[in-house]
């Protein structure tokens, strides 16, 4: 079972700096884009930052500038330092991957992942 587990949120201040993590474990064979996304109470769904296998990034404007996602391939792991917070980056946020995993039979299919969530709440 493939399974996403993010960290690293909680309470910032506006002008402040936070650090996500997520990790992908399981039978995974291969892992191609990986992103995060937010979701404040009320509001649906924002994608915030993609980042190719190859390392290609791309970020929703309202973060470009202050939010930069990377990712460690040999460690399955993807990560957002998010700068200079506002308290409208307050949300819950979730690491999906798009991967390759091999199931119980032998077999390869291709499947999006998404984590749990992480809270994060920013303060004015």
């Amino acid at each position: 079972q493939v399974q996403l587990v993010e960290s690293g949120g909680g309470l910032g201040q506006a002008g402040g700096s936070l650090r996500l993590s997520c990790v992908a474990s399981g039978s995974i064979f291969s892992i191609n884009t990986m992103g995060w996304s937010r979701q404040a109470p009320g509001k649906q769904r924002e994608l915030v930052a993609t980042i190719s296998s190859g390392g290609s990034t791309n970020y929703a404007d309202s973060v470009k500038g202050r939010f930069a996602i990377s990712r460690d391939n040999a460690k399955n792991t993807v990560y957002l330092q998010m700068n200079s917070l506002k308290p409208d980056d307050s949300a819950v946020y979730y690491c999906k991957a798009n991967l390759v995993d091999i199931t119980t039979t032998g077999n390869y299919r291709n499947r999006e992942v998404w984590g749990q969530g992480t809270l994060v709440t920013v303060s004015s």
